[in-house]
């Protein structure tokens, strides 16, 4: 659910494209920002708070991907990438650099106002303090995963996630000993129907894996049973 003034940023050097994008969602009742390059971006991100960026990936003076990676290093909130290249190598690499969502161009303003509104209500359900059941903490081999705090601790190390990242390993550790379909995470965790080409779950089990040290080839946390899915066991 949108809260009063959620403020967006843009990141697009092309102004049509950001001023549209304004249009629509001050329209929507959110406050926005606009930068045209990756500096002013950072700036902005280091001077007020946001609770989600809209990034184009092409930018003049550093591309998105770099954007992305930087901003990953100390804010979590979320990063809707915009391109207009269709490779799905360049959506992975987004997605592995800690985007959220991927749209590409001509985009309808519609649906970019849908998906901004379903990361808001993920994020914001993620840094929520909530009354939950005594069986929604998980300590597995020294990982300890926490949904009333949504923390996630390896060895008593807390590992910064992205709140779709929490939701994936909570997924897979909440069905410990099953072997987990990409589809069955996409579809339960995203809400969309799952395409047999899409490799965004691969993408964010990648990042997982990075972030607790773990993507070697035989990792010790999240297996990979190939041809059918992921499993914590």
């Amino acid at each position: 659910m949108k809260k009063m003034n959620d403020k967006i940023i843009i990141v697009d050097d092309e102004k049509e494209i950001a001023d549209l994008l304004e249009l629509y969602l001050t329209n929507d009742g959110f406050s926005v920002s606009k930068a045209f390059n990756a500096k002013d971006a950072l700036d902005l991100v280091e001077s007020e708070n946001f609770d989600l960026m809209i990034l184009d990936i092409m930018l003049e003076d550093m591309d998105g991907f770099s954007v992305c990676k930087k901003i990953r290093e100390k804010h979590y909130f979320p990063i809707i990438m915009l391109t207009s290249r269709i490779d799905s190598n360049d959506k992975i690499l987004g997605l592995t650099m800690g985007a959220d969502d991927y749209i590409t161009k001509p985009f309808n303003p519609l649906e970019v106002i849908a998906r901004v509104k379903t990361q808001l209500r993920r994020s914001q359900k993620y840094n929520k303090t909530e009354k939950i059941q005594d069986n929604e903490t998980y300590d597995i081999r020294g990982l300890l995963i926490d949904k009333k705090s949504h923390k996630c601790f390896l060895y008593d190390k807390q590992i910064q996630l992205t709140p779709i990242e929490f939701e994936i390993i909570w997924y897979l550790c909440k069905n410990q000993g099953k072997v987990v379909s990409s589809e069955e995470l996409f579809e339960n965790i995203w809400k969309e129907k799952y395409l047999d080409n899409n490799n965004t779950v691969m993408a964010h089990i990648g990042r997982i894996r990075d972030k607790m040290n773990d993507s070697g080839r035989n990792p010790k946390f999240i297996k990979t049973v190939w041809g059918v899915g992921y499993e914590i066991e």
